[in-house]
């Protein structure tokens, strides 16, 4: 049987969400038909979106569902570079502080080759935290051209919580909107978009315990998008028939995981510090990466580097043992070069190389913690000696 602690990847899909899915899967009507049998889906619809909305402090209105996460971002971060672009063509600058997610890297990389964006990096810091000095000089320097910011709210690697109320505050001096990829933050930490300030937040259902296909991009109503896809617009910006089945999903669980989190984030978070405090009695010279204030970080995030070892041959020796860990995001397995973060905050590639991130969640237990740390020190000392056997080799 496998442990698994590898909650930033994806969840476990909850009883109760599968349960009410699957109900909501045997109803027949499409949202936007005005027979009983469309209203009684479109009563879904609204229902989900009401949800979503309570636990994010939205409006209803404001949460437009989409397939997925990618989607959301990539809705979040092209239709606001269309619409102000639109609005006004010398808005084309993008800025990105570095080592965000491939949902956003590849959206404005995709922009600037295909819409002429220009995408301007902010740097972060040894903590993966964004450089706001940067930002605020950034949106200074050229605030008639800025369209959009988009940040994370959380890395999804080091687990960092990003300052987003004071990017916001410092964007809204020169009226930019700014998009936050929150899929890693929400059900982590308190997500509040009414008090943030950003015009847009992109959420994903696979992280909440629901379905991998559910997600939405919480949108100002005082933003518009342009729009991905083109046909009957049934949401702001978004056309396509809505997922009634999947608005169910992703509302009941964005509202379980709002309810629960007082009492759950501490809970992983105690873990994850039982899981620090033995990694540093048993593995002394393994480096925590991210903030180590606790409460700068993700609860469930335990990010480390080994010196002397490969992350893979971590991953895979511990997979063998029964844990399933990463070294970073799931989008990025199998890609042979360091972690774009871990170089964003000023690793050199050998060390980046030596990243572990266990991540861990609602249903993780003291007995898997206990576990991982009884196998960690003889996996590290075999991971190390397949690196220094390549190494007499080579």
């Amino acid at each position: 049987m496998t442990v698994y602690l590898d909650h930033a990847a994806t969840t476990p899909l909850r009883t109760e969400v599968l349960e009410a899915y699957a109900r909501a899967l045997r109803s027949v009507g499409n949202p936007s038909s005005s027979h009983r049998a469309g209203q009684s889906a479109r009563d879904l619809v609204e229902t989900g979106r009401e949800q979503v909305a309570a636990a994010l402090d939205a409006d209803p209105v404001e949460v437009l569902l989409t397939a997925g996460g990618t989607e959301a971002v990539n809705l979040g971060i092209k239709g606001l570079y269309w619409a102000r672009r639109a609005a006004d063509p010398a808005r084309r600058r993008i800025l990105v502080p570095r080592g965000e997610h491939a949902a956003t890297t590849e959206s404005v990389a995709w922009l600037a080759r295909h819409e002429a964006a220009e995408v301007q990096w902010i740097p972060l810091d040894a903590l993966g935290r964004l450089d706001l000095a940067a930002a605020a000089a950034a949106l200074d320097a050229h605030p008639r051209e800025v369209a959009l910011v988009s940040t994370v709210w959380a890395s999804n690697e080091v687990g960092t919580v990003q300052p987003i109320r004071e990017l916001a505050a410092l964007a809204a001096r020169h009226g930019v909107p700014v998009h936050v990829d929150g899929i890693g933050a929400v059900g982590q930490v308190p997500v509040a978009f009414r008090t943030s300030g950003i015009a847009a937040l992109s959420i994903a259902g696979h992280k909440l315990g629901a379905p991998v296909s559910t997600g939405a991009l919480i949108l100002g109503r005082e933003w518009s998008v342009e729009p991905l896809l083109h046909g009957g617009d049934q949401q702001r910006g978004r056309s396509g028939t809505e997922d009634a089945a999947g608005a169910v999903a992703l509302g009941l669980a964005a509202e379980l995981a709002a309810r629960e989190l007082p009492e759950t984030a501490p809970r992983v978070a105690a873990l994850r510090d039982r899981l620090l405090r033995g990694i540093r009695e048993r593995v002394p010279d393994a480096t925590l990466r991210g903030d180590p204030d606790p409460g700068g970080r993700l609860p469930g995030n335990a990010h480390i580097t080994v010196a002397g070892a490969d992350g893979d041959g971590l991953l895979y020796l511990l997979d063998a043992a029964g844990f399933a860990v990463s070294t970073g995001a799931a989008c990025r397995a199998g890609v042979t070069s360091p972690s774009p973060v871990l170089m964003a905050m000023g690793l050199d590639e050998t060390t980046a190389r030596g990243a572990l991130r266990m991540t861990l969640g609602g249903t993780t237990t003291t007995a898997e913690v206990d576990a991982l740390l009884e196998v960690l020190p003889a996996v590290v000392e075999r991971a190390r000696a397949a690196v220094a056997a390549s190494r007499s080799l080579g």
